[in-house]
């Protein structure tokens, strides 16, 4: 006879005559098998009864609720020992889903890989436009532990990881992360000691990137080799247009490479070089590279060492160059000699609007010489004039108010020290 399925309660099966059995009838036995996994069977009547033997497992539901029980708690310690394992500077939720908009999941993953602390700021600003995360002490390994979350990020459009100490190791890292994120137009790298190899990296990712527009690298220790990958990315790349060199190690060769750059530049619209070292031929390529340069608006050459001979070759630029608007070339160790060969360009340029030669020995003539410069040039157009910690006399003084009836607009910033002069306050400070 086919074997049934167990019931809690066995019922009762009607005897060959369809009739109910009688109280004096026994009723059907279960039948218990060791063989056969605690099933049991039903005896016709007649039949020998047996003691039915049922199995502790499948039968009993309490048992196997708390066996299960007890595995779940099993696994939850284990799980909360292995978070034990690793430290953080924040409470980390929990989460299983594999789908990870923001990053943060995989940011967290790769913390754990390169046992670096996960920076709360970051989790906490993820979805900002503007992320800053300078002085933070990343090192090379917190630049590696960040640049995969931020390489899908859709929402930070200016990045800020100045002094950092990310090390040419950490900005080839940051480099390989821009070279997919398509989104970051303004990058902050100041401070990080990038060396030679951070710049090879950047120029690699110079050469693949189209969305940066604002790069800054000032005191990264970077040298004429450097600049030469610097260099060679720029006259590639026609997408960034500010860029930073400020406060490097910069010298003489590296100006020539520069200069050959800057000349063939068709983005550029900004360039800073000050507090580097550029004198001599290096000062003069790079003068060179503004004569042909027909994009910068925009050229900082404060604190080098251009001299005469490189005031010269500015001069020379600013005769021909119809597109710059601002030039400082305040403490360049430029004298009477240099200052009125800048001058000679000033009578010809119509375009520059603010020209600073301050912290320069030009002296009160040379001073003088720049605004019979400009006197002559009534096309000019230059909104402020920068004489700053130059000594000049009273005949300078004259000339100011002479000046300024042609050019009323024209703020003159000139050492006040010991005198009053007459010309109106309201345009010279």
């Amino acid at each position: 006879m086919p074997k049934l399925p167990l019931s809690p309660v066995p019922e009762q099966e009607t005897d060959v005559g369809g009739r109910l059995p009688s109280r004096g009838t026994p009723a059907p036995t279960r039948l218990g098998s060791a063989g056969s996994g605690g099933s049991a069977t039903f005896s016709r009547p007649g039949d020998e009864p047996q003691t039915v033997h049922e199995e502790s497992g499948p039968c009993y539901p309490e048992n196997a609720r708390n066996d299960s029980e007890e595995e779940m708690e099993e696994e939850e310690e284990e799980e909360e020992e292995r978070d034990e394992d690793w430290d953080t500077d924040l409470e980390i939720e929990d989460s299983k889903t594999s789908h990870d908009p923001t990053g943060k999941a995989k940011y967290l993953k790769t913390c754990r890989m390169h046992g670096v602390v996960p920076i709360s700021y970051f989790l906490r600003h993820m979805k900002d436009s503007e992320l800053t995360l300078k002085h933070y002490g990343l090192g090379p390994k917190g630049a590696k532990a960040l640049a995969p979350s931020l390489a899908n990020n859709t929402s930070i459009v200016k990045l800020n990881l100045s002094d950092n100490w990310l090390n040419g190791d950490g900005a080839a890292a940051v480099a390989e992360m821009l070279k997919e994120n398509c989104y970051i137009s303004d990058v902050d790298l100041s401070e990080n000691r990038l060396g030679v190899k951070g710049a090879k990296a950047l120029s690699s990712m110079l050469g693949e990137n189209r969305t940066l527009l604002t790069l800054k690298l000032s005191g990264n220790e970077l040298d004429e080799r450097a600049a030469k990958y610097l260099a060679d990315a720029f006259v590639i790349n026609n997408k960034v247009e500010s860029l930073d060199l400020s406060h490097n190690m910069l010298e003489e060769l590296a100006g020539g490479v520069l200069g050959a750059a800057i000349a063939e530049n068709v983005g550029l619209k900004e360039l800073d070089l000050s507090w580097n070292h550029f004198r001599g031929k290096g000062a003069v390529a790079i003068a060179k590279g503004l004569g042909a340069n027909i994009f910068l608006r925009v050229l900082d050459l404060s604190y080098n060492g251009f001299g005469n001979g490189g005031a010269a070759a500015l001069g020379e630029a600013l005769k021909v160059n119809n597109v710059l608007e601002e030039l400082n070339v305040g403490n360049n160790r430029i004298s009477l000699e240099g200052a009125l060969c800048l001058a000679l360009g000033l009578k010809e340029n119509k375009t520059l609007k603010i020209f600073s030669v301050a912290r320069n020995p030009i002296q009160s003539d040379g001073c003088i010489g720049i605004l019979k410069a400009l006197q002559a040039n009534p096309g000019a157009a230059l909104e402020v004039l920068d004489f700053s910690e130059i000594v000049v006399k009273q005949d300078f003084a004259e000339l100011c108010d002479r000046i300024q009836v042609i050019f009323p607009s024209l703020q003159i910033k000139h050492n006040w020290s010991s005198r009053s002069f007459k010309t109106d306050p309201s345009k010279v400070f």
